[in-house]
């Protein structure tokens, strides 16, 4: 063999290798560092999360990050919004062969996105919320709500522990800004199917301010993991996305919170939501 055929065998085995190794990595290569020093090791059982992972909803190593942000707090029990299947899958296998945080997945898809999710044409992937929890889950449930407004939009529920007690967990998103009738509707479903619970957690994405009216029926029902933060104009409500309004919340039935922590990340256009909670 010439010099120049053997270089180029050389090359392309390191394009192969690399190929290869692309395809078997969790998130199709992307690396994620180290959580930070002070991260638990291990899931706190009395801490849940909020997060909507979307905006940006794809890119070479999300998935990977995503999952180097939880590991770093690591939740008994996650609430993930816009959510593909695939990449709630990558996530999970991040946190359990990288960090060594071993859960649970339930998912509540509303919609089948090729767009979005990707998958074969036939067959594309789904797209709406999860929930992970360190815990089993029993009698989930998912409803896609009766008006979704510009895309189909839902809930979906689990019993679960936190804090070593069993709790109904719900996870929601609702429609967007500019459908303030439409989630006057969703959180109306919403409410009722909650109400049926004297302990509870509502984790999600309602797209309205604190005193907006669509969530006047949630107020009466749950305080927020934001202590200081309630339907009053005047309450101090810590934002929870880029453009500085609060839209994620921890509402809480049963549960009192000991600390609430919104996290800025790089990986969507909403912070992570973390609150640590004691049963009341």
């Amino acid at each position: 063999m010439t010099g120049t055929g053997a270089r180029a065998l050389a090359g392309a085995l390191v394009v192969a290798c690399v190929l290869l190794l692309g395809r078997s990595a969790p998130n199709g290569g992307g690396l994620a560092g180290p959580p930070p020093a002070d991260a638990p090791g291990k899931a706190v059982p009395n801490r849940v999360m909020t997060w909507n992972i979307c905006n940006p909803c794809k890119g070479s190593g999300q998935n990977a990050g995503r999952a180097a942000e939880i590991a770093a707090y690591a939740p008994q029990v996650i609430g993930l919004q816009e959510a593909c299947v695939g990449d709630v899958e990558r996530i999970r296998d991040h946190l359990r062969y990288r960090y060594g945080l071993v859960y649970h997945v339930e998912y509540g898809s509303v919609l089948r996105s090729w767009s979005r999710c990707g998958g074969v044409p036939w067959a594309p992937g789904g797209f709406g919320q999860a929930i992970l929890s360190a815990a089993p889950m029993t009698g989930r449930v998912n409803v896609e709500y009766p008006e979704g407004g510009s895309e189909d939009r839902g809930y979906m529920a689990v019993t679960t522990l936190v804090d070593g007690r069993a709790v109904r967990v719900f996870n929601t998103h609702l429609a967007q800004r500019s459908q303030e009738s439409v989630r006057m509707k969703q959180t109306g479903v919403l409410a009722k199917a909650v109400a049926r619970h004297d302990r509870a957690i509502v984790l999600g994405d309602f797209n309205a301010v604190p005193d907006a009216a669509e969530l006047a029926g949630m107020w009466k029902l749950f305080a927020d993991a934001d202590a200081g933060c309630g339907p009053s104009a005047s309450g101090r409500c810590e934002p929870t996305t880029d453009w500085h309004s609060k839209f994620d919340y921890v509402f809480l039935r049963g549960f009192t919170s000991l600390e609430q922590g919104v996290h800025l990340t790089p990986y969507s256009d909403h912070d992570l939501v973390r609150a640590d909670l004691r049963r009341s």
